[in-house]
């Protein structure tokens, strides 16, 4: 006979019973729910004893798999073309993450600070861009009336010579410069969806 029995101080949660023969006593089976009670007090007893309640953390080295859930919409996004954004994420986290059709995101790693390090990523691609938001842009191309700056999503913003600096500058480029990674506020999406962005207003 192989018989489980799982439970709280307060009752019984699980049995779980594989018999070899066919019938069990009764008897049989109140002295095998007695010895498991006892047992079943011993063990809590030390528990408590060692850990009164779950740690609100568990260690940054151990396994996790954490899900989010993004739009549907946005997948392609997130995977980019040929699996370009997907691929990068993984390359500078070392997670590993697993895309579903109905938009659920796996991401499994066995460090914190790669995992979170992933999900922000993945939050920043996949979230609608807002007015008042506040980004880090990379400086793509620099023209004469403003610096075009790539969103975390991959977008592309303006940010006139106007909203780059507190002072007078004659260029953008006395401010910033191709490759500056800068913060960003977005202060207007017009009616085409171009992304007008501040540099002095997120500073």
């Amino acid at each position: 006979m192989d018989f489980k029995v799982a439970g709280t101080k307060n009752g019984v949660t699980a049995i779980q019973l594989d018999l070899k023969i066919d019938c069990v006593d009764l008897e049989l089976l109140k002295k095998a729910f007695e010895q498991s009670h006892s047992a079943r007090m011993l063990i809590l007893d030390k528990m408590q004893q060692l850990i009164a309640r779950p740690r609100e953390n568990i260690s940054e080295f151990a396994p996790r798999i954490t899900s989010l859930k993004i739009k549907q919409e946005k997948i392609g996004e997130l995977i980019g073309p040929g699996g370009k954004t997907i691929r990068k994420i993984i390359e500078i986290t070392g997670a590993t993450i697993d895309i579903e059709e109905d938009g659920t995101v796996l991401v499994a790693s066995t460090q914190s600070e790669s995992s979170n390090k992933a999900i922000e990523m993945i939050n920043a691609i996949t979230q609608e861009v807002e007015v008042g938001q506040v980004f880090k842009a990379k400086v793509k191309r620099i023209t004469n009336f403003g610096a075009f700056c790539e969103l975390p999503s991959g977008k592309e913003g303006l940010v006139h010579i106007s909203e780059v600096s507190n002072k007078y500058i004659k260029s953008v480029e006395d401010a910033i410069k191709i490759g500056d990674e800068i913060k960003v506020k977005v202060i207007e999406i017009d009616e085409l969806g171009r992304i007008n962005l501040s540099k002095k207003q997120a500073d």
